[in-house]
């Protein structure tokens, strides 16, 4: 064996340099750890700052709390605008619907706009003119009636027909009614609401400027303010907001005018059947329907109510009549009148048209009754065509 094969023998036998890369390795991986470890301190010791100084956290906190008690505050106050403002966007969505139909028969958008709201102002001057002040009058009429009728239901013959025990009962009830309307603290309740009342209705005039104004810019503006909505949305899905948005417009604007054409439609019947019973307070009771059949499908089962048994203390027999005439227009409505008027409106089941009146009345009133049905409307459109599809892509 030659040398150079006897010095190239051993080469084989050399340890390889895995050793090296493994504890290289393994140096990179520990100080992987190491940074890791760090980072993991560095959040501990994060956290050890935060409660090593509560009263830094409690600073931070207290700004919080503040801030949202500032940013509350500053809603509040501007309720009352807020409230204008959805006002008159529900009204020029309502009022939208009577324009396009005019700009169908061939009458520019401008013009139609002027038609629609000046015919809109000339009835509220109607009502404020002819219908408030025999409304007021009716009012108090009806409050210092009341121990008289009280008196003369105690004389009547049904009254004396009933049995004893039964007039014992129905008479100490009217008893307490009179004492307590006889009372000083009552009248003083009285006249502090007919106060309110008055103060009420000198905000209300005030307050129907501002609608007004914002009503008629959002009629005239209201094509532009939708293509202002949908510019906010990414490019492929505008077509699809758009075609749901017009049908929500629409369906919006149909109840409105439906749910007012209906409480009309009920305030007339009223007026008409008071006057050709001889019923007292047509004109009080005439409003009253206006506005509790506001109330979606059961606003004139409980006008019925509470019109006869008012209609009792004139006459069981006027009562009795009322009572009958009016359950016959309740039918006619149901079966003739709402399908015709409500004929583009949601499908809505009757539990949520509850719930949404009940809600709406107890944040807003007569205002939130009214929209109650449109907004639940346009929420059940929005669940059926776009929660329900998406949540149906999901095997």
């Amino acid at each position: 064996m030659s040398p150079s094969t006897q010095a190239a023998a051993p080469q084989p036998q050399d340890p390889p340099p895995a050793p090296i890369a493994e504890a290289s390795g393994a140096q990179v991986s520990t100080g992987d750890a190491i940074q890791a470890g760090v980072r993991g301190t560095d959040r501990r010791r994060g956290i050890l700052a935060m409660i090593d100084h509560p009263l830094v956290v409690a600073f931070v906190a207290t700004l919080g709390v503040l801030g949202a008690l500032v940013l509350g505050s500053a809603i509040g106050s501007i309720a009352a605008i807020l409230i204008y403002i959805f006002l008159a966007l529900f009204i020029s969505l309502g009022l939208d619907p009577v324009v396009r139909r005019l700009e169908r028969r061939g009458v520019k958008r401008g013009a139609g706009i002027a038609i629609v709201f000046v015919s809109f102002v000339m009835l509220v001057a109607l009502f404020l003119i002819f219908v408030l002040p025999p409304v007021l009058a009716q009012i108090l009429e009806f409050v210092t009636s009341i121990p008289e009728a009280i008196v003369d239901v105690q004389q009547s013959d049904w009254f004396l027909a009933l049995s004893t025990d039964l007039q014992l009962a129905l008479g100490s009830g009217l008893d307490q009614i009179s004492t307590s309307l006889s009372q000083p603290e009552t009248l003083a309740a009285i006249g502090g609401g007919a106060l309110a009342v008055g103060i009420g209705i000198v905000n209300f005039v005030s307050a129907s400027f501002i609608v007004v104004a914002l009503t008629l810019y959002f009629l005239a503006s209201l094509t532009a303010m939708k293509q202002a909505f949908y510019s906010l949305s990414p490019a492929h899905a505008r077509r699809r907001l758009s075609d749901m948005t017009e049908r929500i417009t629409a369906s919006v604007g149909s109840s409105l005018i439906g749910s007012v054409t209906l409480s009309s439609i009920n305030a007339g019947v009223v007026f008409f059947l008071h006057l050709v019973i001889g019923l007292p307070f047509p004109a009080l009771m005439a409003v009253t329907a206006f506005v509790i059949t506001l109330i979606p499908l059961f606003g004139s089962v409980i006008f019925w109510l509470l019109a006869t048994g008012i209609a009792l203390f004139s006459s069981p027999t006027q009562a009795l009549v009322f009572g009958i005439a009016y359950l016959i227009y309740i039918q006619l409505e149901s079966y003739v009148v709402s399908p015709r008027v409500m004929n583009r409106a949601i499908a809505i089941p009757a539990a949520l048209i509850l719930i949404g009146a009940m809600v709406g009345g107890s944040l807003m009133g007569v205002l939130g009754v009214l929209i109650a049905l449109p907004v639940m409307a346009s929420l059940l459109m929005i669940v059926r065509e776009v929660v329900v599809p998406k949540q149906d892509r999901k095997v």
